[in-house]
């Protein structure tokens, strides 16, 4: 629950000061998206906030599913090797030809675009806002993530930070 924390501007003589709750266990996990169309003129950004919960097979099957649903036609998942994205993919596999999966190297985020979503997430909105309890920070983070949605040069901007050969125009 702890903020990140940036350096800010203050008033001469006046340090800011962040009130936080310490020793929380509280948390708030993440699974998002990034789709990019066919012909490479729209990005999309899909999410979920899990609030006090960890992202498992039983939670991703369903956000996959519906993204399918959305999205339509097959979808190429560009994935890293976390153990629920792999034992969720066996379980869709079982349902749908639709879904292929392109694995990333391990250890390797900064190949993945929806890491560099979740960095400028904690580093620019979310920073230097310490949340009271999970449901607030589920808030801020639900309502910074709708306002990223909608900036498609920021939603590129993430896929064109990594070496991936999505080919953007």
């Amino acid at each position: 629950m702890s903020p990140h924390v940036r350096r800010t501007w203050a008033p001469i003589g006046k340090t800011p000061i962040l009130y936080q709750r310490t020793r929380s266990r509280e948390r708030v996990s993440m699974i998002a998206a990034l789709t990019v169309s066919p012909r490479r003129h729209r990005v999309g950004l899909y999410f979920s906030l899990l609030p006090n919960q960890n992202v498992t097979t039983e939670t991703l099957t369903p956000f996959v599913r519906q993204l399918r649903t959305r999205v339509g036609g097959r979808i190429y998942m560009v994935w890293d090797r976390l153990s629920v994205h792999r034992s969720t993919l066996a379980r869709l596999r079982q349902r749908s030809a639709k879904v292929h999966a392109v694995f990333l190297p391990p250890y390797a985020p900064e190949l993945n675009p929806v890491e560099i979503l979740w960095a400028y997430l904690k580093m620019n909105p979310l920073a230097n806002q310490p949340a009271t309890d999970a449901e607030d920070l589920r808030r801020r983070a639900h309502r910074n993530t709708r306002k990223i949605r909608t900036n498609q040069a920021l939603l590129r901007s993430f896929i064109r930070a990594t070496p991936l050969s999505l080919r953007l125009r």
